[in-house]
Formats: C-alpha cells, structure tokens, sequence
C-alpha cells in the first residue's frame, strides 16, 4: 500500500478537483471519503492490525456503503453505482475476516484498503466526464460558431 502521507495527497487532490469542478453528486463522493477516512482513523485499532476483525472499520465502511449507495439511487449518472460496488467489495473483506478468522491480517487490510484508489479514480473521471458533458451542452455565446 501507499505510505499515508501519499494517500492524504491523494485525497487532498481528488476531493480539491470534485469540490471545485464537480456537482452535488461529486461534492458528496468527495466530502464521503474525506469523513470515511477521518472516521476509519478514529476507530482503527493500530495495535491489533487487522489480526481480528475491525469492528470500528467495518462500521464505517458500512457507512460508507449506504452513502454511496443512496448516492448512486438517487444520482443521474452512472459512476456513483461503481463506487458503491467497489465499496461493497471492501465491506465483504470484514465479512470474509468473521468467517475465516484465520485469515492472514495483511490480506485482511490490503483488501479493506486497496478498493479507494479505485474509488478515487473513479471520483476524478465522473467529475471530469460530467464537466466535459456541461461544456458540451451549454450553449455558445451568439456569433461565435
């Protein structure tokens, strides 16, 4: 995984780029990682690393699931149903740890931390796909062709 303070840029940039150039639904994505992450390093327990489940962590990916969720219920656009899915994939990593308790803790935590760069990624070109798209469908000041 990345060192944190890479992820904090990460997230500094792709939250900055949907706060400016993106809409409610963008806005909301970003303003959710954000939280989701303040929250997360609340509840982690940086003693137990992962070798049982995370119940704090799974609370607030739980969370996190039911706000991209709505997100993508009630948005027009189809990028916030990818990022409730791939949500739903972290969400499944504590899932797999109370099943299998034996699970080796760093594929516990790859798995419950790799899914948010995707996220991200996918934050970055629904904002940039739904800007690109007002461009196109705002209409053009008259005389100019």
């Amino acid at each position: 995984m990345l060192s944190p303070q890479t992820y904090y840029a990460i997230l500094f940039l792709v939250s900055a780029y949907a706060f400016l150039v993106g809409r409610l639904d963008e806005r909301i994505a970003a303003a959710t990682c954000i939280v989701a992450t303040f929250a997360t390093n609340a509840v982690y327990d940086p003693y137990g690393s992962f070798a049982g489940v995370e119940y704090g962590v799974f609370i607030v990916d739980a969370a996190t699931f039911l706000i991209f969720t709505l997100l993508a219920l009630r948005s027009e656009r189809f990028w916030p149903l990818w990022i409730a899915g791939l949500q739903l994939t972290t969400l499944l990593s504590h899932v797999f740890k109370l099943e299998r308790i034996d699970l080796m803790p760093e594929a516990y935590a790859a798995a419950a931390r790799f899914w948010v760069y995707p996220i991200f990624l996918i934050i970055v070109i629904g904002t940039w796909r739904g800007g690109r798209r007002r461009r196109l469908l705002q209409p053009s000041p008259a005389g100019i062709a």
